[in-house]
């Protein structure tokens, strides 16, 4: 919580990794004062090289009312598209699944050809040939061209920057012979601090 005015020589912070919560932007500004410290918003997975977008996270931005700072809009050398399940565009301001393209996608995920053939498929709004990586992320545009996250396809969770599967989790729980069923949930019981919390059903009869 150091305030930004006692570091004269900031210029620039850049925040990626994770969801970038509103409130935060919010004491980012009040923090700086009339200081000219500027704070950017980078989204982007491993899989298409990390950053792939950026916004600026202003004043005015934070007063809109989300959730989460914009994830901005392209860099250089990147296409996106927000499509519906047939991979047709969605108008703006409707939700769909990001999908990334551009020469700094991966080849795949080693060793692992069917969840590459899942991820990695081809682009129907370029050249043939083309492919692009569907994120599993829900966005939608926003009226000033920048993006807007809203949430997963699936029940992957970020936390403290990590990508973490709560169904592998479960998995690894239910190999315990004492357990049959488990589930795995983010809580944030504490504001500002998530934590994983898993709920277990244990065989009949077991000793508690």
């Amino acid at each position: 919580d150091t305030e930004i005015t006692t570091c004269p020589t900031l210029r620039l912070v850049v925040c990626s990794g994770e969801a970038l919560p509103t409130d935060l932007t919010t004491r980012f500004h009040t923090s700086a004062g009339t200081s000219k410290v500027a704070l950017e918003n980078l989204y982007g997975p491993t899989e298409a090289a990390v950053d792939v977008t950026a916004g600026s996270c202003t004043v005015e931005a934070a007063a809109e009312g989300r959730a989460s700072a914009s994830i901005g809009s392209p860099v250089w050398n990147t296409q996106v598209y927000v499509l519906d399940h047939h991979l047709q565009p969605v108008p703006p301001g409707v939700p769909g699944e990001l999908h990334l393209a551009g020469t700094q996608l991966a080849r795949g995920y080693t060793n692992q050809p069917s969840l590459t053939a899942e991820r990695f498929i081809a682009n129907p709004h370029s050249t043939p040939g083309t492919r692009m990586y569907r994120t599993g992320d829900i966005v939608r545009w926003l009226p000033n061209g920048t993006l807007d996250y809203l949430g997963r396809t699936d029940n992957q969770i970020k936390l403290r920057g990590l990508r973490i599967e709560l169904g592998d989790i479960e998995t690894a729980l239910t190999t315990h012979p004492h357990i049959t069923h488990a589930t795995v949930i983010l809580r944030e019981d504490t504001p500002g601090h998530p934590q994983l919390t898993a709920y277990l059903i244990p065989p009949p009869h077991t000793p508690t």
